[in-house]
């Protein structure tokens, strides 16, 4: 859980976590990964043009052509390739949509280091604080239907129930849970991955581990990440709605607007039920990969619970800034955001925008969780990427290199 926080976002558990270089893998995982480094990407719908399809390898097999292997991979194939060389990890996955829908998927690495297997083209991954845009997105469809307030305080929906040094949901507006403005402090600093990684946890015991410690700030003082605000933006929805949260971002969203790959694992689901990568984790972070595929995800819940792909992510976080999923005003209030350091990074609510090198923003999340690690997001205009890698990276340079992957797909 202490990685889930991060998100490329300033946060203390990067310094928890330490920044010890990566160890090499064995000498078969190693030779493994110089065989898969090379996977290209592949045009998909049909629609796309036979010729683009041929330099990329067969739209309709989903496999390289003879053409792939001779031609100079791209600038997003190259990022994918270095991040697997160059960075240690075992794979790496990428979809990039262009602004008519048009998708072209990556792939680089392996997608087992035990046997070597090739990596699922857009294959399913743990999505981590993703899911924090998810759980945002209700709250406000709520917001538009006058059954939240979002500057109403969280004890009106939860009374009694968040209190503790320097801590009063009676001083916390539902706002501030979104914009992590809260002060709350994080559980997930406080969890440790191996610890919980077989247990499940309520959402009720999330909070109690966060309310053992005293408050990070006062409410509104300042900016600060907290897995603590969505856990209690999920019981809101709960509480408001009568539903379990799974049930209605599955209703609202996901069949909303047809996210085929995308689920909320059930209670005791561990496993990932569509072909995926295998993930691998550090803990210590300068300790061995170690498979950690199955895991009980109960502890991310509203902060970080859900599965899906690439693609996937693209088409939501379009139909997001498309006005597909909220009234005008609640999407305005989603995109009015604070400054987070000085990177030009602002975070709004459950929404993150971020500067682009060719100029303009995305907008998106991000999410890590233990095993993986995805980036990216949309433009207004139609754009948008996602990429994701198999292991939480443990250094700066190699965090630096996965949103740099996105900056290259949407400004090449």
């Amino acid at each position: 859980m202490r990685a889930q926080t991060r998100q490329g976002l300033p946060s203390p558990t990067r310094q928890q976590q330490g920044g010890g270089r990566r160890r090499a893998v064995s000498a078969a995982a190693a030779a493994a990964l110089v065989i898969g480094v090379m996977t290209t990407g592949v045009l998909t719908p049909s629609s796309a043009s036979a010729s683009s399809a041929s330099a990329s390898g067969s739209a309709a097999s989903g496999t390289a052509g003879p053409a792939a292997a001779t031609a100079r991979p791209d600038a997003v194939q190259q990022a994918l390739n270095a991040l697997v060389r160059d960075d240690g990890m075992p794979a790496a996955l990428a979809s990039v949509q262009d602004g008519g829908g048009r998708t072209r998927t990556y792939t680089a690495g392996v997608g087992d280091l035990a046997t070597g297997s090739k990596v699922p083209r857009d294959g399913q991954v743990r999505i981590g604080s993703n899911t924090k845009t998810f759980t945002a997105v209700v709250v406000l469809q709520l917001v538009g239907e006058g059954k939240i307030g979002l500057d109403t305080m969280v004890d009106d929906y939860l009374p009694g129930l968040v209190r503790g040094e320097g801590i009063d949901g009676r001083n916390i507006k539902v706002r501030q849970l979104l914009q992590h403005t809260s002060g709350l402090p994080d559980y997930g600093v406080h969890v440790d991955d191996d610890e919980i990684r077989n247990r499940y946890v309520e959402p009720r015991d999330l909070l109690d581990i966060a309310l053992r410690y005293k408050a990070d700030a006062a409410p509104g003082e300042t900016w600060g990440y907290s897995n603590t605000n969505y856990v209690l933006a999920g019981l809101i929805v709960q509480k408001v709605t009568g539903r379990p949260l799974a049930e209605e971002i599955d209703r609202r969203i996901i069949k909303r607007i047809g996210l085929r790959h995308t689920y909320f694992p059930a209670p005791g689901e561990m496993t990932i039920r569509e072909p995926h990568p295998r993930g691998y984790h550090r803990n210590p972070a300068d300790g061995p990969l170690r498979d950690f595929t199955e895991m009980d995800p109960s502890f991310g819940w509203a902060a970080g619970q859900l599965i899906s792909t690439n693609s996937d992510l693209n088409r939501f976080f379009t139909a997001l800034l498309a006005g597909r999923l909220l009234p005008a005003a609640q999407l305005a209030e989603m995109r009015t955001t604070v400054p987070v350091g000085t990177s030009g990074l602002g975070y709004g609510l459950g929404l993150t925008s971020r500067p682009l090198s060719c100029g303009g923003v995305y907008w998106g999340h991000g999410g890590d969780i233990a095993g993986y690690e995805t980036r990216g997001g949309a433009t207004d205009d139609g754009r948008a990427v996602n990429v994701a890698v198999t292991s939480i990276p443990t250094d700066d340079a190699a965090t630096q290199h996965v949103k740099d992957a996105v900056d290259r797909a949407l400004c090449g």
